[in-house]
């Protein structure tokens, strides 16, 4: 079966890691709890590849930032629909996203919905 991920790239100042994975371990529990099949937040460790574009250009970091790399996993589009709307209700997540603007610029974020085309 196919799945849907929603993907996202998150420029943030490395001090502000330690703040960020507090924050996103909260986030993960609330998504599972409300049906996500998996979450993860990556944050950037070996981005300065020779001969192609690092995601610290395609984010636009600044010196003193890294970049986030997260994935939620869904068993369909419908299904990414149903826990997002859950999730966003839930009174949890909006409490942790007042703490976000002092952690990250979320306008720097990048986000989106994928459709899985390979999958083992």
């Amino acid at each position: 079966m196919s799945r849907y991920v929603d993907g996202f790239v998150i420029p943030i100042p490395a001090k502000n890691i330690e703040r960020y994975r507090e924050m996103a371990e909260k986030a993960g529990a609330i998504w599972k709890e409300h049906g996500a099949l998996d979450y993860y937040e990556c944050v950037g460790d070996d981005l300065d590849i020779d001969k192609v574009v690092s995601f610290k250009t395609l984010a636009n970091t600044s010196e003193d930032e890294t970049v986030v790399f997260a994935f939620i996993v869904y068993e369909s589009r419908e299904h990414r629909d149903k826990v997002n709307e859950a999730v966003m209700a839930d009174p949890r997540l909006k409490e942790s996203m007042n703490d976000c603007a002092d952690i990250f610029d979320y306008k720097k974020m990048a986000f989106g919905g994928f459709k899985t085309i390979v999958q083992y």
